[in-house]
């Protein structure tokens, strides 16, 4: 059998353009050299990259499966059936649609399916935990619709579920969000259900940050309880950058029009045949034990920060990702972010529940263990990743030495390995 045909290899990048190729292998080296903790990252698989580097980006399919507005798209059909098909009963969905571009697009599609503008929608604060897409006044979430934001308990930093039926009740939202991207904690669904239904609302979950859970069957899903469920294909899921939307069947029609035509073109082939493989490694034993990885690295990593001298918000984590309060080591979080950067540990700084900081500065930081945990690691060495952690804030002076361990660290476990 003969090896299929990618797209131009990487000598090609080369010999063409030089400069890119340079960038894209420094990413590389990037990745090889230091500690990933971006929680909303992971390292895809060379089977996902293969996909999303094949002539599959050469075709316009406007349009589904069986229904598009250009020929040729037989084989490109094929593939987005056969990634609906994987989404579906992966998590147990009446309907999915994998041609949103990413989570915002996701979310506009939901917005589009059952607002006008003007209506109101119910989410969680964007400074206590909320995405931008879910009424930030600087996006068109916020600026379409008329937001209404839930939050957590000061004293346990946990969501409010009392404030969130309140507030249902005061303002009759028409679509209420579930979700968040610096939330630690499992989300009651079964209490937004509720609410939903008590006030008529619709229930969007963007399960953007842990899908991958679901899919690893470690957490609740929420697809029993949401009428929507957003997410993205690169945190957990390991898949290609990207998003996509599972709901009933009733509203699958609303959903896919919300998609294309009224906020999307042609969706991006090479990437929907990405989510397909995607899926498909997530639906095996192998996935399963990594997502349990995952949640014990969180764990552990959280531990391990605390003793650093940080104060793990909300107590602890439940999912891929914790967020600490670095006030206790007399910095700010865009402090913190950039002495581990000059160490090669690659963070995010982030606001934590009530912070006196604006977003940019930040009073915490968020970790999360998806791509340490693809790279085979596990709690002792999240107990080393932590206490580098807290050498690299509170020794800044000592960032090429902690550099160096890092460097030891990732080359007994690396991205990508070498054959």
């Amino acid at each position: 059998m003969n090896t299929p045909f990618w797209g131009p290899d990487f000598d090609s990048l080369v010999s063409t353009d030089p400069e890119i190729a340079d960038v894209v292998l420094g990413e590389l080296d990037r990745l090889r050299g230091g500690l990933q903790l971006i929680a909303s990252e992971n390292l895809a698989s060379p089977a996902v990259l293969a996909a999303l580097g094949s002539t599959l980006s050469n075709k316009y399919a406007e349009g589904y499966p069986g229904r598009r507005y250009y020929g040729g798209c037989e084989r490109v059909d094929v593939a987005e059936e056969i990634g609906i098909a994987r989404a579906r009963e992966l998590f147990g969905a009446e309907h999915a649609n994998l041609q949103p571009h990413s989570g915002a697009s996701a979310n506009l599609a939901a917005y589009a399916a059952f607002c006008e503008p003007g209506d109101v929608v119910l989410a969680m604060d964007l400074k206590q935990g909320g995405h931008l897409t879910h009424g930030s006044p600087v996006n068109l979430s916020g600026r379409w619709f008329e937001p209404v934001a839930y939050g957590v308990r000061q004293d346990t930093e946990l969501i409010d579920y009392d404030q969130v039926r309140d507030l249902a009740l005061e303002h009759r939202p028409r679509m209420i969000i579930a979700g968040a991207t610096a939330y630690p904690r499992l989300i009651d669904f079964a209490a937004f259900r509720a609410v939903a239904d008590e006030v008529g609302a619709i229930l969007v979950v963007d399960a953007a940050h842990f899908i991958g859970l679901v899919a690893g069957k470690v957490i609740p899903s929420p697809v029993p309880f949401a009428d929507v469920v957003t997410f993205t294909t690169h945190k957990v899921l390991r898949g290609p950058r990207g998003g996509a939307i599972l709901c009933r069947a009733e509203h699958a029609k609303a959903i896919d029009k919300a998609v294309f035509p009224f906020t999307q073109g042609g969706p991006l082939m090479h990437s929907v045949a990405a989510k397909a493989v995607a899926l498909k490694e997530a639906a095996t034993t192998e996935f399963q034990g990594y997502a349990t990885q995952v949640v014990a690295n969180a764990a552990a990593l959280a531990r391990g920060l605390e003793a650093e001298g940080m104060r793990v918000v909300s107590g602890g984590t439940d999912t891929h990702l914790a967020l600490l309060d670095v006030r206790p080591l007399d910095v700010t979080g865009a402090e913190a972010e950039r002495r581990c950067g000059d160490a090669t540990i690659t963070l995010n700084k982030n606001a934590i529940p009530f912070d006196p900081e604006p977003p940019a500065v930040g009073s915490g930081i968020r970790v999360g263990s998806p791509s340490v945990t693809t790279q085979g690691m596990t709690e002792p060495e999240m107990a080393e990743i932590a206490r580098l952690v807290g050498r690299a804030i509170r020794e800044p002076a000592q960032a090429g030495q902690v550099a160096a361990a890092v460097g030891r660290l990732t080359a007994a476990h690396p991205a990508y390995p070498r054959d």
